[in-house]
């Protein structure tokens, strides 16, 4: 775990175009969940920031888009939509691209960019505010960081892969806020 979370820290400060060569499926599994733990880490850590800035009454963090479109849907509509049909869009349009990008400088650019525009689209999630402005790079900063994450396992095992990874962890959040109503 703490190896691929060095690997990931390291590829993240310099992104480059090139495939894992070892395609052992219990490899790829045992790197995909590492990955998977480090991302909802990564929420869990940054959560309180959220919680103070819902406390002081910055940002109303209960008026969000995706709890609005996931009212009055069913379980599966929700697994579906936001486990399935989502992150393949997404990952169609914000990792499918970067490898497109072949020599060294212009990978990195693509790497980057895709992962800003993935963090920043998610600020549509927000009702517009002069503080939502204000506030956005940290209130988009847990999908910026995924946004690398997901980067990271496209590029090293394919777009399938961060599909599944996608889709692993919202289905992973959308299972325990239905839990959390219960």
């Amino acid at each position: 775990m703490k190896e691929t979370f060095f690997n990931l820290v390291i590829y993240l400060k310099n992104p480059i175009l090139e495939k894992d060569s070892n395609t052992d499926l219990k490899y790829r599994f045992k790197i995909f969940f590492h990955i998977l733990i480090i991302s909802v880490a990564t929420g869990l850590i940054i959560s309180p920031i959220f919680a103070l800035i819902h406390e002081l009454q910055w940002v109303n963090m209960e008026n969000h888009q995706v709890e609005e479109m996931f009212k009055g849907m069913g379980i599966f509509q929700m697994i579906l939509l936001g486990a399935i049909i989502v992150p393949i869009i997404e990952e169609l349009i914000f990792r499918g691209p970067i490898t497109s990008f072949k020599k060294p400088n212009s990978f990195k650019f693509g790497f980057y960019f895709f992962a800003l525009v993935f963090g920043f689209i998610h600020i549509s999630n927000f009702e517009m505010t002069k503080n939502v402005l204000i506030l956005s790079p940290i209130l988009v900063l847990p999908q910026l960081l995924l946004g690398g994450y997901f980067g990271y396992i496209r590029v090293r095992f394919g777009l399938q892969w961060s599909m599944l990874m996608h889709g692993t962890y919202n289905g992973l959040f959308i299972l325990l806020g239905t839990l959390s109503e219960f």
